[in-house]
């Protein structure tokens, strides 16, 4: 029996109706699901994080190859399904909730085809965690802006944050044909091994506050979209426009530079506001 066979009966026979809300667009292409795997390099040593395990099906090719595997669904009807389906794998643990919400053990990979719902704050939590190598499937739209340049449409804070913590490869597309119920778009297999930092930061902190501040203005001058920033540190506007005038690549837009740059502003800024607190 083809996958798509078996989610229509699985979901049948357990009386369960894809959600929306849920993001429960069910991959059912065998050859995708074991590339990923196979992208994710896992080996008996692993533990490995599924997140939104949905039937099963990719939990499964992941037992098989590592020592254990943590699945988390949020639905309840879902979990059932993977209860009964997991029943005899003994390094398979099943988590119920929001995996940006519950606890959730230690683990070294990812490997996961979340709902697109989740997918920024699912990437900003991973590029906190200690972890060897994720592998995920993304909405393509999403995945483009992973890795955008600099001056393009798709750049801003995901591009810059994900390049200052690690690679990212997007490798094979999965149709829309390829999910149960088929969604809109297609999707992008994608791999992020963490690295170390490719620059120095003084203040990582304030590096990411001034990032995510800097492209709710892409398209003002430098000068002017930095003024927030410090505002919102409680700095006078009279001498925040002093502050701005100091800074490097003033008249240029926060969309041009590169993550090097905005790296180079931060840590001006926080010598400056460290100058500050001892005037």
């Amino acid at each position: 029996m083809n996958l798509l066979k078996e989610t229509r009966q699985i979901l049948r026979i357990h009386g369960v109706v894809p959600k929306k809300k849920l993001g429960q667009n069910f991959l059912v292409d065998k050859e995708a699901l074991c590339r990923m795997v196979s992208y994710a390099a896992i080996d008996k040593r692993d533990i490995v994080l599924e997140i939104g395990a949905g039937l099963g099906f990719l939990t499964e090719l992941l037992a098989d190859k590592a020592r254990r595997v943590i699945a988390v669904e949020i639905d309840p009807k879902i979990i059932g399904v993977l209860e009964i389906r997991l029943s005899s794998r003994e390094n398979v643990t099943v988590l119920q909730g929001n995996i940006l919400k519950i606890d959730v053990p230690a683990f070294d990979k990812v490997v996961s085809t979340p709902p697109y719902s989740i997918s920024s704050p699912l990437l900003l939590w991973l590029l906190e965690k200690d972890l060897k190598r994720a592998v995920l499937a993304f909405q393509e739209e999403f995945a483009k802006k992973l890795v955008a340049s600099p001056g393009s449409a798709d750049y801003g804070y995901l591009a810059v944050a994900t390049y200052y913590r690690g690679e990212v490869e997007l490798l094979d597309a999965i149709p829309r044909d390829a999910f149960w119920p088929q969604p809109r778009v297609g999707s992008v297999i994608v791999r992020f091994a963490p690295r170390k930092p490719p620059f120095p930061l003084e203040d990582e902190s304030l590096f990411f506050d001034l990032t995510r501040m800097l492209f709710t203005q892409k398209n003002r001058k430098m000068r002017n979209a930095i003024l927030p920033f410090f505002s919102k540190r409680g700095i006078p506007k009279s001498r925040a426009s002093e502050l701005a005038d100091t800074l490097p690549f003033g008249y240029r837009r926060p969309r041009e530079l590169t993550p090097e740059e905005i790296g180079l502003t931060a840590n001006e800024i926080t010598r400056k506001m460290r100058e500050l607190r001892f005037s």
